[in-house]
């Protein structure tokens, strides 16, 4: 019986809200402290986070959200989203979680490879100069799971 390490995760982010951002990079960060490959996949909404006008104005689902533990007609009410997304950066804060851009650049300089997906690139019809300077390049999805074709390696959708 043989015991195999982790020795690469791959993230598939595919929604910008602020705790599946926040899910995908403390998980990243994590891998690169314990020693492990980590890269993130921007796909989708999730693009948004890796957005230059976007990322600091990130939101905290309130609707369908169950984690929230409020009817979702009480989640969709004026204001909700920004009172909720308010308290969770404040909770962040007290616990001294960088805010989006700043922590995309910790996770840059650990080591982090990030990218953005083609396709959802090309749908949302965004240029390379829309996205983060730190972004390792623009990648279709089978260029992603090329990156994974490796013993070890284990991928994440959040």
């Amino acid at each position: 019986m043989s015991e195999t390490k982790v020795k690469k995760m791959l993230f598939i982010l595919s929604k910008a809200t602020l705790e599946n951002v926040y899910a995908a990079f403390v998980m990243a960060n994590g891998a690169r402290m314990e020693g492990i490959e980590a890269e993130i996949f921007f796909t989708f909404f999730g693009l948004e986070a890796i957005q230059k006008k976007k990322l600091e104005h990130l939101h905290v689902a309130t609707v369908g959200n169950p984690a929230m533990h409020m009817p979702t007609m009480l989640g969709g009410l004026p204001g909700m989203e920004a009172l909720a997304t308010s308290m969770m950066k404040k909770e962040m804060e007290k616990l001294n979680m960088p805010p989006v851009g700043e922590f995309l650049e910790i996770l840059k300089d650990s080591g982090v490879s990030l990218w953005a997906c083609k396709l959802a690139v090309d749908m949302f019809h965004l240029k390379e100069t829309d996205l983060i300077d730190d972004l390792d390049g623009i990648l279709t999805i089978g260029d992603f799971y090329g990156r994974a074709n490796e013993e070890g390696t284990h991928l994440l959708f959040i």
